[in-house]
């Protein structure tokens, strides 16, 4: 199965949100089906086949995630990150200041699902295919 060093591997390619796509497919490759990241301090939890698990540490200080969720402003945020605006510190950083707690990603359904603290669905995207 895979570890999170070959997860990290494959994360140092992302520079920003338009290279996520091609890390989606990077993942697959290692035997990914799912994970689920946590905006608080920036872990994941990875899933696989056979109900293998295994996550990451902390990449960063714990955040305060806002109580109340502005969807429009993070639909915002999450835009201008795809189009290679921002890093992804920065765009943890928005994602604690609009009350997204955590986002969880299927591969398998090439979906990204973006939680509030209340575990309420705020935005499901599809996942483009990659290049």
């Amino acid at each position: 199965m895979f570890t999170v060093e070959q997860i990290k591997a494959a994360h140092s390619k992302v520079k920003s949100g338009t290279d996520f796509p091609q890390y989606i497919q990077e993942l697959k490759t290692l035997g990914v089906t799912a994970y689920e990241t946590w905006v608080k301090d920036g872990h994941t939890g990875y899933f696989g086949v056979g109900d293998y698990r295994t996550s990451s540490k902390p990449i960063y200080e714990d955040m305060d995630i806002a109580g109340i969720t502005d969807k429009a402003k993070f639909q915002h945020y999450l835009k201008i990150h795809q189009q290679g605006g921002t890093d992804y510190l920065t765009f943890c950083k928005h994602c604690a200041e609009t009350g997204i707690e955590k986002w969880v990603v299927y591969l398998n359904e090439m979906t990204c699902t973006y939680y509030d603290k209340a575990v309420n669905e705020i935005l499901i995207e599809q996942i483009p295919q990659g290049r």
